[in-house]
Order: structure tokens, then C-alpha cells, then sequence
């Protein structure tokens, strides 16, 4: 049964421990906090620095087992400082290391980020390792793939590494979820292979080459993903909340007003909370609610995995 047609929970249940399986990328976050972003050829005097581990892939799997799901990491790193301190964080945190691969050869990702007084980002992605990561060791993964309850991929690793854990993850029904990000032309069989698309508004607008300015704009660009072969569309859109196109229904799930320090990081933490709670067998409604409730929390600190929050932090925010 698809999760998505999972049946709603009884008020008192208590939520089962899912089995998640991210594909994807690690990168070391170098985050700057800045007056304002630079302009071209500008030097700008920095207020503080900060590294922490982070990578879109990693950030969703650690965002999930801080709920409480159960993880397991499918990525490449270099034989490098930043790979080992990646590596000791997934086992800190409880991630299943197990595919986990090394490469000799590249360096492990970075990604230089520069945060400004009103909490806007700028970010640089060199990818390193990630993009040296293969269809051929992400098969390796098969087994953790299709054991899983949810699959989450992204497009800091090679396009094929996506399709192939996606392929296998169909073959035993497991539900996919695929955050489009960096945004880029995707092949028809990746539309088709997902259950959930869920890119922010840019994303979005990259996607399908409609404009998102306007809520219709939206709204179409949801169902130009849905018509392209997903099941579901889910356009995240930062305090504003998010739209959820399901089954034909259009529905806009509010965020949560709080003070915003920094967003880095916070659809991230959307992904990893959603494919948790999915995992959990919410209702997608009530998951995407949740799943907003997470990462309004994560805007409130500096920092990516760092301003995470656990099951405990949330539990008077979330349903179930």
C-alpha cells in the first residue's frame, strides 16, 4: 500500500519508527555571517564563522533521525579531514553507515555560505566526491532501498545515481521523494519514478518555466510536475508555508511566524521531516504541517544541521 493512501491515525497511536534511505550528497557547510550579501567585487568584514556538516542529502538524513527514524546514507566522500568528520557525525547521530563510500581521488564536498543580518542566505556548492558517486554503488544499496519506507534523492549527486535508487525503490513500492534541487532539466522517467516532487518556489519556476509570482502561477507550476508523471507536487514556500497538489485537491498548509535568524538549511529539514513523518504513515496533510512546524523551528539558529531540532524540542508543535 502506498503510503500516501495510508489510512489517518488514531489520536493516541503511538508513531511507528520508519525506515528511511537518503541518496544523496555531503558537503562541509562554511557558513559566514555577514552585515549583507556582497556585491560584485566587494570585501566585506564577516561578524562570525561557523562549520558544521551538510550536503542537502546529509541535512535530510539527519533531520530525520533527529525525529527518530531510522537511516541509512547511500553517498561518497573524499579520503579526506571533511570525509571523516562526516563520517563520525552520521555515526554520532545513529545513521546506518554502511554504504557510505569513499573516494581517493576527489575531495570531499564544501559549500562557503554567507548569512546576513535578516537571516537571507547565499550559497556555493563545490561538489567534489559527490558527483563521483555511481549508479553501480548505489545498486550496491539495493537491499537498504527496498527495506525502506521512504526513498529521498536530490541533484547534488549524478542524475543516473537518482534514477537508478528511484528504479529500485519502485520495484518494491517503496514511496519516493525527490527534492529537485539545484533545479535542472529532469527526464521524463524521473517525474514518472516519484511519488513526491517537492521543490521551493524557485525551484519551481526552473522546473516548469512557469512564473510563480502569483498564487495561480503556483498552482500551475504544481500540476505542470504532476502532468510531467509525479504523483504529488509539493512547493515549499518559506514563511508563507507550502501547497500541496494531491489526487486533484489543491490545499495551502500556513508556516509558522517566528523570528528568523538564519534559513539555511530549513528545506532540508522540510524533506527529512516529511519523509519521517510519511514514514510514520501521517496523512500528507497532517505530515506537511508537521513537516513546516520543523523546519520554522530550524530558521530560529544559526547553522544547518545544528539548528536541527529533535523529537522533544517539536513534540508541542507537531501532531502524532
Amino acid at each position: 500500500m502506498n503510503l500516501l493512501d495510508s489510512p489517518v491515525k488514531t489520536e493516541n497511536a503511538i508513531p511507528r519508527r520508519p525506515k528511511i534511505c537518503v541518496v544523496g550528497s555531503a558537503n562541509m557547510d562554511l557558513l559566514s555571517r555577514v552585515p549583507r550579501l556582497p556585491k560584485m567585487g566587494e570585501t566585506l568584514v564577516g561578524h562570525s564563522f561557523h562549520m558544521g556538516c551538510g550536503g542537502k542529502g546529509s541535512n535530510q538524513a539527519v533531520m530525520a533521525a533527529k525525529l527518530g527514524a531510522e537511516v541509512t546514507m547511500v553517498v561518497k566522500l573524499g579520503r579526506d579531514a571533511l570525509g571523516n568528520m562526516t563520517f563520525e557525525n552520521y555515526r554520532s547521530l545513529g545513521i546506518d553507515v554502511q554504504h557510505v563510500h569513499w573516494d581517493a581521488e576527489h575531495f570531499s564536498g564544501v559549500a562557503p555560505i554567507f548569512v546576513d543580518d535578516q537571516g537571507n542566505n547565499s550559497i556555493i556548492i563545490v561538489p567534489g566526491a559527490n558527483m563521483a558517486l555511481t549508479p553501480e554503488e548505489v545498486a550496491n544499496a539495493s537491499g537498504a532501498i527496498r527495506a525502506a519506507d521512504v526513498v529521498v534523492g536530490q541533484l547534488e549527486v549524478p542524475i543516473e545515481c537518482t534514477l537508478e535508487a528511484f528504479r529500485i525503490a519502485k520495484t518494491a513500492a517503496v514511496l519516493t521523494i525527490l527534492n529537485p534541487a539545484p533545479a535542472m532539466p529532469l527526464p521524463d522517467e524521473l517525474y514518472q519514478l516519484c511519488d513526491i516532487v517537492a521543490p521551493n518556489e524557485i525551484e519551481a519556476e526552473l522546473l516548469t518555466g512557469v512564473s510563480v509570482a502569483t498564487q495561480e502561477g503556483t498552482e500551475e507550476a504544481a500540476r505542470t510536475m504532476i502532468e510531467r508523471g509525479s504523483s504529488t507536487a509539493i512547493i515549499t514556500l518559506g514563511e508563507k508555508g507550502a501547497l500541496l497538489v494531491n489526487q486533484g485537491r489543491v490545499t495551502y498548509i500556513p508556516g509558522r511566524k517566528v523570528k528568523v535568524v538564519d534559513t539555511t538549511g530549513a528545506g532540508d529539514a522540510f524533506i527529512g521531516s516529511l519523509a519521517c513523518f510519511l514514514g510514520e504513515r501521517q496523512p500528507i496533510e497532517v505530515a506537511v504541517r508537521n513537516a513546516n512546524a520543523v523546519a520554522s523551528v530550524s530558521v530560529t539558529k544559526i547553522g544547518t544541521q545544528s539548528s536541527f531540532p529533535t523529537r522533544d524540542e517539536v513534540k508541542n508543535l507537531i501532531d502524532g
